[in-house]
């Protein structure tokens, strides 16, 4: 499907070929496991205008320096063919840069949300967006299906510059392939936990940029939520965000706390249990698609409110440390999100505490430049700790 593999030895390839055998495993064991929501799985519409202005204007006022951005993939990753066609990130919440930062985020899951919403029939809660990725000529993406908890998603055509189309291939759940092609403001709709998706043929042109915004479903039907707003002004989402940091799931998942987009009695609940031992969400539990708990998830994305609630309610997350080390302190300070690492910190968070790889959060702050998150450790007396070698 792609030109090869990275070139590699030793261990990095050992990385490469088990995200590939992952990849595939996941493809072929997960979509017929899932609580599917629309009849198809997928649906190209033109982008709500509010939407497409937030991301439109984003676009124009930072395009011209897209190739500063260079994305940065995990060791061993081989979904997009970064080896041979460099993909850039340009980051919504980046507060560098101009119109970038937490509002525009927020401001942009909000526009999409009510959309999603519709399609679905579900209410949702926001879960990942990073920002407009720019694909390069010759790049791939592998088809797959989503980690969850991404399970409703969209796909936003922001710009491009192309010789011939280049189409996002999907499997609807009529288990037919479908080639899709968009234009710049054209969105597509899917569900993204069961619907494979990639772009495994080589764009032909100097760039395609586009943008995914991703939801979960809360386990509350559009009609359940209309009831719900009638009780005494009760906020669905604060409630859904405390229920699953406590470890349950949502109103409507079943009393084991499994997600409601997993089908009972499938293979993907015996997995799901198995690392939930309790049958709740616990404390110890990690996110599939970050291995990291709630509260790593809200520091990696700069939720304030998500994060506060989460440790009002497990404050003990607050240095918690995933399988690479990585405390909910090393994703924020990462990711430059100050009013987090300040939350952090006050919670108890340890300013020089190591990953694995012997990193501090102030080293990662002034490896990405995040240089307020520094400014600020720095005035705590962080010292800054790179890889042991």
């Amino acid at each position: 499907m792609r030109k090869g593999l990275p070139p590699t030895k030793g261990n990095l390839r050992n990385f490469c070929e088990q995200t590939e055998r992952d990849r595939v495993e996941m493809s072929i064991r997960q979509p017929h496991q899932m609580q599917n929501y629309t009849d198809n799985g997928f649906k190209k519409i033109r982008t709500p205008p509010g939407v497409w202005k937030l991301i439109s204007e984003f676009w124009e006022k930072n395009k011209e320096n897209y190739m500063k951005q260079k994305e940065n993939w995990p060791k061993g990753n081989t979904y997009v063919n970064h080896w041979d066609s460099p993909t850039y990130m340009i980051s919504i919440e980046d507060g560098r840069l101009r119109g970038g930062g937490q509002t525009i985020k927020q401001a942009v899951w909000d526009a999409a949300k009510e959309t999603i919403q519709e399609w679905t029939g579900e209410e949702l809660t926001q879960c990942s967006l990073y920002g407009i990725r720019v694909y390069t000529e010759g790049a791939m993406l592998a088809t797959h299906v989503d980690r969850m908890p991404l399970v409703s998603s969209a796909i936003v055509n922001v710009a491009q510059d192309l010789d011939e189309p280049w189409p996002i291939e999907v499997i609807g759940h009529d288990g037919k392939a479908h080639n899709v092609t968009m234009e710049p403001g054209d969105m597509v709709l899917y569900e993204s936990h069961s619907v494979l998706h990639g772009r495994p043929f080589p764009m032909k042109g100097r760039f395609y940029a586009n943008i995914f915004i991703h939801f979960e479903p809360t386990g509350h039907s559009l009609r359940h939520d209309e009831r719900l707003k009638g009780e005494a002004g009760k906020d669905v989402h604060r409630e859904y965000r405390k229920s699953v940091a406590r470890g349950s799931g949502g109103h409507e998942a079943d009393h084991s706390g499994l997600p409601p987009y997993i089908l009972p009695g499938s293979e993907e609940e015996t997995k799901w249990k198995s690392r939930h031992p309790d049958n709740r969400r616990s404390e110890k539990a990690r996110s599939d698609m970050t291995g990291s708990t709630a509260a790593h998830q809200a520091a990696q994305t700069g939720d304030v409110e998500g994060l506060t609630e989460v440790l009002e309610v497990l404050g003990d997350l607050v240095n918690k440390a995933d399988s690479n080390g990585w405390t909910p302190l090393h994703e924020g300070a990462r990711a430059g999100h100050l009013q987090v690492v300040e939350i952090l910190v006050e919670n108890g968070g340890g300013i020089n505490d190591k990953t694995r790889a012997g990193e501090t959060p102030l080293y990662l702050a002034e490896r990405d430049k995040q240089l307020t998150v520094a400014k600020f450790l720095r005035s705590l007396g962080a010292i800054s700790l790179g890889p042991e070698l």
